[in-house]
């Protein structure tokens, strides 16, 4: 496991999001080199906290205070 916390981000969700994914927890995906991955039109791939894989709108997404550095 990686000494280095990264940070915990929530999802707003928008009118048309399943309301179950409004105010979900989850983490960036990272690549080899530490970036987080993102899309030429600003979404994030980032993995909920059941695991599950989502690009998400990178606007909707909100950093967790006191989730990493």
């Amino acid at each position: 496991m990686n000494a280095m916390q990264y940070p915990t981000y929530t999802y707003l969700g928008d009118r048309h999001t399943d309301p179950a994914l409004k105010g979900i927890s989850c983490t960036a995906v990272r690549r080899a080199d530490g970036k987080c991955i993102r899309g030429r039109n600003g979404s994030m791939l980032v993995q909920l906290a059941d695991g599950r894989m989502q690009v998400l709108p990178g606007r909707l997404l909100r950093k967790q205070a006191g989730g990493g550095s």
